[in-house]
């Protein structure tokens, strides 16, 4: 029987759970391929406890892993942006076909190395990038294949949705939410890459090219996160039928894309709406099949090393034919934030007094825009010459939204900022 000799780079959390995945399913990883396939070569600046590389090549040098002459197919898993695109350029001008789970490589890098690959006959195969365990660039490339993409909104960073669920299911506020997803291990010490959304415009952008057969660039995506998100505003949301959801939207329109990644509120009712802790979860709208709602384990050891082996099988399995086929297309027209049209909830402070209700709504009807709700809440306390207002407004362009706002914030009645999410039903 032949043997596949693999070079993993990178012991880290995904690394030890592909070690553990070989370890514990050789057997069965051999019958599906008629292979043997083995860990041949690692390469770490460090051994993990959280696997036994005993027998197994180690090297604190991980190029030496993509120059080994015997290595079939080198695994990145070592993160970045600079050291991982050398690994991955020298790994297949060496001829070795690359698996990687690194989504700000193919973000910021895809197109090229993707050229590059076939250049020199290798596969470049990045399954485990977008939402952990979930197969969703093989329901992308190949489940649907014979639809056109319109729409893919999903929950695809899981410390986000993590954070919400805690705020949303135990009333913590975003700080003690946050504390508790880096004890667990879901948000790392620098949390911004997740909270604040870039995690996820790397995830989207991906997705939106491969649903779209259109090369976004790198930073088309408008990004916001989570960290205004308070109580307050999780109990409104709740009051109004919504729960608040850290999305990407990816949506095809007739003159361009959105591609958008911020909080939302989500109609309690919609599957998505249900999805808590770090699971991860995506609705794609193809024109032939409807909806598609795909859920799992975003990230961890063996959901993510899950992934990044169903690769390797499929390198093994079918050789050069099983490269991801790239987006070839012309770049796709992104459009600009203020050309979507959502519906928008608003929370903010105004005087108690006569006349005050009628000035802000009608900041919204010199627009035409309709108010679906508007609730004045109690004050605080009888001394309290302020009250909060909370606003639902109907389906409105962003841009003119903008100019309901800007006259919103100039009356004298309206005290401190605006917090405004945007809500989302269509899927």
């Amino acid at each position: 029987m032949k043997v596949v000799k693999l070079g993993l780079c990178g012991l880290g959390t995904v690394g030890s759970g592909v070690v553990n995945i070989f370890e514990r399913n050789a057997d069965l990883i051999r019958r599906r391929t008629g292979k043997r396939v083995v860990i041949h070569h690692i390469g770490a600046r460090s051994d993990s406890t959280k696997c036994d590389v005993s027998k197994i090549k180690v090297s604190r040098d991980i190029f030496a892993v993509a120059n080994d002459g015997e290595v079939d197919i080198v695994l990145e898993l070592i993160g970045g942006t600079t050291v991982a695109k050398d690994l991955v350029e020298t790994a297949l001008k060496n001829g070795k076909h690359v698996v990687t789970a690194n989504k700000a490589l193919i973000a910021e890098h895809g197109d090229a190395l993707f050229k590059l690959a076939e250049e020199c006959e290798a596969v470049l195969r990045y399954e485990a990038a977008v939402a952990g365990g979930i197969p969703i660039i093989k329901t992308l490339t190949e489940g649907l294949s014979a639809n056109e993409i319109h729409s893919i909104v999903g929950i695809i960073n899981g410390t986000g949705n993590f954070i919400l669920s805690a705020m949303t299911n135990e009333g913590k506020t975003f700080e003690s939410a946050l504390a508790e997803a880096q004890r667990l291990g879901y948000a790392e010490a620098d949390p911004t890459f997740d909270v604040e959304g870039i995690d996820a415009a790397h995830k989207l952008q991906i997705l939106a090219s491969l649903g779209f057969d259109k090369p976004f660039e790198f930073g088309s995506v408008s990004t916001e996160g989570i960290s205004k998100i308070t109580p307050a505003d999780i109990e409104y949301a709740r009051e109004l039928g919504y729960r608040i959801k850290h999305l990407g939207i990816a949506r095809r329109r007739h003159h361009g894309f959105e591609l958008r990644v911020h909080p939302a509120l989500v109609p309690v009712k919609h599957s998505l709406a249900n999805v808590d802790d770090a699971l991860n979860a995506i609705f794609i709208y193809g024109d032939a099949v409807g909806g598609v709602l795909s859920v799992g384990a975003g990230a961890g050891s063996e959901p993510t090393a899950s992934a990044v082996i169903a690769d390797v099988v499929d390198v093994v399995k079918a050789g050069e034919a099983a490269r991801v086929i790239r987006p070839k297309q012309s770049t796709g027209k992104v459009l600009p934030l203020e050309d979507a049209e959502s519906s928008y909830y608003i929370r903010f402070k105004a005087t108690d007094k006569a006349g005050v209700m009628a000035a802000i709504t009608g900041a919204f009807s010199n627009h035409g825009i309709s108010l679906e709700a508007i609730s004045q809440k109690e004050k605080q306390s009888s001394e309290d010459d302020q009250v909060t207002v909370v606003l639902l407004t109907h389906g409105v362009r962003e841009w003119l939204f903008n100019q309901a706002l800007i006259d919103l914030k100039a009356l004298d009645s309206v005290v401190g900022d605006i917090a405004m999410i945007r809500v989302e039903t269509r899927f």
